[in-house]
């Protein structure tokens, strides 16, 4: 699609952060497994694996803008076809076709509000987008199994410490028999610190669910400039403003 980015540079292969030189510097000594971002390496997330298709800014965000408060339902079309692809990237990557699949869920006050969960709209795009496809997916949706049980401040002016403590027990499994045992498919429209994911896959695990992936159209991230001769090195810097 015009306009839209995908994702650049050599990334967290756990939350798909973009690595700096700290994070090269580990894969020279230990090689590709160690492609993880400092956070990843420090506290592991429980979830297995995050992915987006590409990068949070200009044309992207407008579109989720004009489907989070816009009330323009119609941009969950493109955004979820974006997303099937992100889905197919991580069944070639090892996540099980099929899964139990869950939007992260809006407060109830503020899904009245806007009318709908636009992360619910997106993953049902993206199925109709995988059928279209012709994979055989057997992907259940089960949006109802989690719940957001408090309403939480805007994330947007938090610190990463904040992020984590401002959603601490705003999630709870309403239904732990859909989820016990089974590979869980967790979607969302972005993807910035991993707070959310991390809280959402924290809560799903400890409710019983076997493995957590996470899905995201966008994520907020760092600028990679990939150097000379081809290889993997960069200098990360965040963008401006």
């Amino acid at each position: 699609m015009d306009g839209l980015r995908e994702q650049p540079g050599t990334l967290c292969v756990c939350c798909g952060e973009a690595l700096d030189l700290d994070g090269l510097h580990y894969r020279r000594q230990l090689g590709a497994e160690a492609l993880r971002c400092a956070p990843c390496r420090m506290t592991p997330p429980m979830f297995e694996r995050a992915a987006a298709w590409g990068l949070y800014e200009d044309r992207m965000r407008e579109l989720i803008h004009l489907l989070k408060y816009e009330r323009v339902r119609g941009a969950a079309q493109p955004l979820g076809r974006l997303l099937a692809k992100v889905m197919e990237g991580m069944a070639g990557e090892g996540m099980p076709r099929e899964a139990v699949m869950i939007a992260v869920p809006l407060f109830g006050t503020k899904q009245r509000q806007r009318g709908y969960n636009q992360s619910v709209l997106l993953a049902d795009e993206a199925l109709i987008s995988l059928r279209r496809g012709g994979a055989t997916w057997r992907l259940q949706p089960r949006h109802d199994a989690l719940r957001r049980v408090r309403d939480t401040e805007s994330q947007f002016e938090l610190t990463p410490t904040g992020r984590r403590r401002n959603l601490k027990g705003a999630f709870v499994v309403v239904d732990p028999a859909a989820i016990a045992g089974k590979e869980i498919l967790l979607i969302d429209d972005i993807y910035t610190t991993g707070a959310t994911a991390r809280e959402c896959a924290r809560v799903l695990r400890e409710a019983g669910a076997a493995r957590v992936w996470v899905a995201t159209v966008a994520r907020a991230q760092r600028e990679m400039v990939v150097s000379w001769d081809g290889q993997a090195t960069a200098v990360a810097a965040w963008n401006a403003g």
